[in-house]
């Protein structure tokens, strides 16, 4: 049996707000008949902690109300969180009037609690925690159920009817996405973990181990006296990280050596890189960006910089692997945009709460004094990835090559939950400086890739002809109706978005630098404000 809400009963119940105003704000339990058998008294469970969760589930519900880019019931947030309890154990019902939500287990009546007024995200927060304290009477298994599975039961349940993007992430998951985000306290290394040794495949410069003098393929034998031997990658990553400022003591193998050397270390905030040299040849740069987080736009920004300074006159121009890039912060892809524009619109996002409504311009000025700038992109490239590449190809600053991008045009934001847990929800839609939506659409290449893996038999007039269809379906891509899907469709089909890990498509970005008429032709005239202007506004 699963945990269910008959739906012809919640659809009356989500109306409340307009007909039921004299329900009770606050819900009141009804004791169980004394002729129906309760699992356990009372008087034995163990006290739920009521404050913590209410305080939780309010600033949940609150958030979710508030911020979603779409309008949300509270009463629909509040009995979709309690199916989740299914998933704890499917024998509990929850069924819904316009006055009463019943409690079963099977066919164990628990508890029939008053539904407050539509409004009272408060009483919402309330009526949830006596759901399932009631609920708790009749389920070993919800017994059993510690505060953060109830939690992530409920999040997990509620979020998922809203969208793919809006998720819940308790305490220690959270404290891991932070850190991605954010940097973590670590002392600067890679490592791989197999045959019961943990051994360094890289040091990062300017780092703890950098600094101590640690070096690759050395073995690590010892984190703070726990032997690695026995220890699985989870076990060691966790000793390795910790709170910056803090210390760690690792004994190390130096490689050829047979003594082991201890080192004290203090751990400092290590952001991940997001930014890899990728090769030059003929004066041509290749950087790929796998993500976007806190240093990204600083490290291309340096990374160019040192190309530029190496090869001085030689450098004829930069290419950025996007490919298989999932985003990031929003931020950050505004700064790498504007490491490549003098001025002009970025991107602007749209949603339902007045913070979300965000204009985005460019100030910084062009760091490759005009050279030649290719990005390729593929499905995968999402998010942030679509903003730069969107970007760039509305101001006429970058050929961009590849397939249909993902289309994953909305913004995120994340609620830090008082049990230290984070909820993800979307909260606006990106719009490109030409206008249109990105999200359900994506980017388009100018020169399209899918379906090829080799351009050595392709002309100068081949692709010269190629680069004319897709300007064209540029065009149309600019000026589709956000809500015409069937159009949308129809472009993305035209260009299919795929995976691709093929080289064929760097040499095609080289090629495309090399050779000045066909880079001049993938080149696009300007387009922002002045398809904008005739397009209806997106929210």
């Amino acid at each position: 049996m699963t945990f269910r809400i008959a739906a012809a009963i919640v659809h009356t119940l989500f109306c409340l707000g307009f007909f039921v105003a004299g329900c009770a704000p606050v819900p009141t339990t009804t004791t169980p008949s004394a002729t129906t058998p309760v699992a356990t008294s009372v008087a034995s469970l163990a006290p739920l902690p009521r404050p913590a969760m209410t305080h939780t589930l309010t600033t949940g519900y609150e958030a979710i109300t508030d911020k979603f880019i779409q309008p949300v019931s509270v009463a629909r947030l509040a009995l979709d969180g309690l199916q989740g309890l299914g998933a704890i154990d499917p024998a509990l019902v929850a069924r819904a009037d316009d006055k009463q939500l019943e409690i079963r287990v099977g066919a164990v009546k628990l508890a029939s609690l008053a539904v407050p007024e539509e409004g009272d995200v408060g009483a919402w927060a309330r009526l949830s925690i006596d759901a399932i304290d009631a609920a708790r009477h009749g389920s070993p298994a919800l017994r059993k159920a510690d505060s953060e599975t109830v939690y992530e039961a409920l999040f997990d349940s509620a979020l998922s009817q809203l969208d793919v993007y809006s998720r819940y992430a308790g305490a220690e998951q959270a404290r891991k996405q932070r850190a991605r985000r954010e940097g973590f306290g670590g002392i600067g290394i890679r490592y791989r973990a197999a045959a019961s040794r943990v051994r360094i495949t890289e040091v990062l410069p300017d780092t703890p181990a950098h600094v101590a003098g640690i070096t690759k393929n050395s073995l690590i034998t010892q984190i703070d006296g726990a032997g690695t031997a026995k220890l699985n990658r989870i076990q060691i990553q966790n000793l390795l990280r910790g709170p910056i400022n803090s210390r760690v003591t690792l004994r190390i193998l130096p490689a050829n050596e047979h003594k082991a050397v201890t080192f004290d270390l203090v751990r400092r905030r290590i952001v991940p890189a997001s930014v890899f040299d990728k090769g030059t040849k003929d004066g041509i740069v290749v950087l790929r960006i796998s993500s976007f987080n806190q240093h990204t736009s600083r490290n291309l920004a340096k990374a160019i910089k040192e190309k530029k300074d190496q090869l001085g006159s030689t450098f004829r121009g930069l290419i950025i692997d996007l490919r298989g890039n999932p985003g990031g912060l929003l931020r950050q892809a505004i700064d790498v945009v504007d490491l490549f524009l003098d001025q002009g619109a970025i991107v602007r996002t749209r949603g339902r709460h007045d913070d979300s409504f965000q204009s985005y311009e460019a100030e910084s000025g062009d760091i490759l004094n005009g050279l030649p700038l290719v990005l390729v992109v593929d499905g995968k490239s999402a998010s942030a990835a679509e903003i730069v590449a969107a970007a760039l190809q509305d101001h006429g600053r970058a050929a961009v090559i590849g397939t249909s991008s993902y289309g994953k045009g909305t913004v995120q934001t994340v609620i830090r939950l008082p049990n230290d847990g984070e909820m993800t929800l979307t909260w606006s839609r990106f719009i490109s400086p030409s206008g249109y939506v990105l999200h359900g659409l994506g980017v388009r290449p100018v020169l399209c890739t899918s379906r090829n893996t080799s351009w050595s038999d392709k002309t100068d007039a081949d692709l010269s002809d190629m680069v004319d269809r897709g300007r064209a379906a540029l065009t149309a891509w600019r000026t589709a109706p956000s809500d015409d899907n069937v159009q949308r469709g129809a472009l993305r089909d035209a260009c299919p978005a795929e995976r691709r890990r093929h080289n064929s498509d760097l040499v095609l970005a080289r090629r495309v630098v090399s050779d000045t008429p066909l880079y001049a032709h993938m080149i696009t005239p300007k387009a922002t404000a002045s398809v904008a202007e005739h397009r209806p506004e997106s929210n």
